[in-house]
């Protein structure tokens, strides 16, 4: 695979990443930054390492397998793996400036940590 489609089948990828929700906040999780790499080899091995907004999350358990399984959909995926990581650990301030938009988080919003946000 030459880099042109390498770089084709990321932005393939980042597309779907843009269709999976965390289910507390309505935003995408790559709008959140909860994926904290993406890599794409020539032979289309995918590596993604991704975080979810709180070590306690209920979702943690099935949120990387729901992503593991619909990039593995993708034409021209080989193989797909997925690491949760919570180094860092995600906060609000990591939030996509789209992401604050939506959630009308204009300007200062303070030292909240995502459990204070969440629940």
């Amino acid at each position: 695979m030459e880099n042109d489609e390498i770089n084709q089948l990321k932005e393939t990828i980042i597309s779907v990443l843009k269709t999976i929700y965390d289910p507390e906040i309505p935003i995408d999780i790559w709008t959140l930054h909860l994926i904290y790499g993406l890599e794409v080899d020539a032979e289309g091995n995918v590596k993604i390492v991704m975080t979810v907004t709180a070590p306690n999350c209920p979702v943690a358990e099935v949120l990387p397998g729901e992503v593991q399984q619909r990039v593995q959909a993708v034409m021209g995926v080989k193989k797909v793996e997925v690491e949760l990581t919570f180094d860092p650990v995600w906060d609000i301030s990591m939030l996509s400036d789209e992401a604050k938009a939506e959630l009308g988080l204009d300007g200062d919003y303070g030292s909240f940590s995502a459990t204070d946000f969440l629940y």
